[in-house]
């Protein structure tokens, strides 16, 4: 069953550059080892911290093929893949090779802010067309829109909709979500701070930003929050209290780039419109570190 293999830490990757901006597949070697070295469940590939907005379609279909024949099976892989016009999501869906995806993430549609009911219905078309399962993901601080828990727990019902990345911060909505979902349907924080107490509350793990960077300190947290040893776990959530919040000063994936560039494992280039990490920002995280 997915449900099982989308539990635990979750790492949405980021893609690496070189200095003239072409992807670093040499750093994504690194980088996919270094997770894996770390013990964490699952990865994300071609998500918000990837880049997905300024990544081409090919680069994206090679990424995607590196991952697979690097992990060789040895975690689940979930596909960062949605859009804001429907038809072309549901259209675009038979061009990618999902042979070896365990589930496509699918960013609720942004720039548009649908009502709830176009929500509600731009999900059940990609659940329909997907040939596999679908993880509904709401960051109403990048898509503009939330996606309330009425709507997530209508999607619910959907045989092929099987998750949802919260990462709208409102932890009445994520309450309601898991008080009312049925128990195969999975409620994933999307926000790496809140995972301990979301977990305490029937979360079943995260898709985390900084797992990128401390992958190892990070999957122990959410293996013994879901053991609720929550005094151990929230030792470990109180060890990145205060880096996490560097890691999105000059927006993701910047300042875990800057960490990753300072750990060895790739460099800190960013495509724009983002830039790389200032001197000041790289100055606290390193100070941190």
């Amino acid at each position: 069953m997915i449900q099982e293999r989308l539990k635990g830490t979750g790492v949405a990757l980021v893609t690496p550059f070189k200095e003239d901006l072409s992807v670093d597949f040499e750093g994504l070697r690194k980088l996919l080892d270094f997770t894996l070295d770390g013990g964490v469940n699952y990865l994300v590939v071609n998500g918000t911290t990837a880049e997905s907005a300024t990544t081409t379609a090919a680069e994206k279909a090679e990424i995607l093929r590196f991952v697979k024949q690097h992990v060789n099976g040895h975690v689940p892989l979930v596909y960062g893949f949605g859009g804001n016009y429907t038809q072309h999501v549901v259209d675009s869906i038979r061009d990618i090779d999902l042979n070896g995806v365990a589930a496509i993430l699918s960013v609720s549609p942004y720039y548009n802010k649908p009502s709830q009911q176009g929500i509600y219905q731009h999900y059940i078309q990609i659940a329909d067309a997907s040939p596999v399962p679908v993880i509904l993901y709401n960051v109403p601080g990048r898509t503009g829109s939330n996606i309330t828990a009425d709507t997530t727990l209508k999607l619910a019902l959907h045989k092929n909709i099987v998750a949802v990345k919260e990462a709208s911060g409102n932890m009445e909505q994520c309450m309601q979500i898991a008080k009312h979902k049925s128990e195969d349907f999975l409620l994933i924080s999307g926000d790496d701070l809140l995972t301990v107490p979301m977990v305490c509350f029937g979360a079943a793990g995260a898709i985390s930003v900084i797992a990128n960077a401390f992958p190892e300190k990070f999957s122990r947290m959410v293996q013994l929050a879901l053991e609720h040893n929550f005094k151990e776990a929230t030792t470990l959530l109180y060890d990145i209290i205060d880096i996490n919040p560097l890691m999105y000063e000059e927006s993701n994936p910047v300042g875990v780039k800057a960490v990753l560039q300072h750990l060895g494992v790739c460099s800190a280039a960013v495509r724009l419109p983002l830039a790389e990490a200032t001197a000041g920002l790289k100055d606290k995280i390193y100070k941190l570190l």
